[in-house]
């Protein structure tokens, strides 16, 4: 039998003091033979969301905005074997460490992905995440709010994700393609809030996340896409 792996699930943070405590009660809870490490990264210059966790078990760092910057500095701190990159609103499966370990027993497979599903009964966020699913099994280039995982040694070696101010899940699928690195997309779902639609509305964010991807994948430097995000702190 293979031997177990360990996880670190990394989660870069800009002010979600509000969520982030039942998240963390969330990853509690997973099924786990292993131990696993929770890190927290916060890219705000006042830290609010590192100061209101109150489970002491979690490994807590500060960095300059920048979610691949975010992740970089949480991988640097990482001890586990598998890292696994989580969004603040984002809910994993129970069984997720065992589906990605058994995952990645097959050595062909440098990390992988989940399936996307938003809580929501909007049938057009509902036809959204369909798309999501359908696409990052043809491409196998999953973004990052269907929680990536990776290899650390895999990680480390391709060097982390770039540091641009977006686009980095995309950049980073992108490398990893074209060192002929294979992904797969595990069939069960992780359970992503709607929040960002309902805030920004359902249609224009769903519109200006397309146009953005296809500028970018057209040559548009990450960059000069950032204006049209309204997370930049000043």
């Amino acid at each position: 039998m293979p031997a177990k792996c360990t996880f670190s699930i990394i989660i870069p943070v800009l002010h979600e003091s509000a969520i982030i405590n039942t998240l963390l009660d969330s990853l509690q809870q997973l099924e786990h033979d292993e131990p696993f490490e929770i890190i927290v990264v916060d890219g705000s210059k006042t830290q609010d969301t590192l100061q209101v966790i109150s489970d002491t078990t979690v490994r807590k760092y500060a960095c300059s905005q920048g979610r691949g910057r975010q992740m970089n500095e949480g991988a640097a701190h990482a001890t586990g074997d598998i890292l696994v990159f989580l969004h603040a609103d984002t809910f994993l499966p129970s069984n997720a460490f065992s589906l990605i370990q058994t995952a990645l027993q097959n050595e062909q497979y440098v990390g992988g992905a989940f399936t996307l599903r938003i809580q929501s009964h909007n049938l057009l966020l509902t036809m959204m995440a369909a798309f999501s699913t359908s696409r990052s099994q043809l491409t196998r280039a999953p973004y990052g709010d269907q929680v990536i995982f990776l290899r650390k040694s895999y990680f480390d070696a391709i060097r982390g994700y770039k540091d641009i101010p977006l686009m980095e899940d995309v950049e980073l699928m992108r490398r990893i393609h074209n060192k002929n690195g294979k992904i797969v997309i595990l069939s069960t779902p992780v359970i992503t809030s709607d929040r960002r639609w309902r805030q920004e509305g359902l249609l224009y964010t769903a519109v200006r996340d397309t146009i953005i991807i296809f500028l970018y994948w057209c040559g548009m430097p990450a960059e000069n896409l950032a204006r049209f995000y309204p997370w930049q702190e000043s």
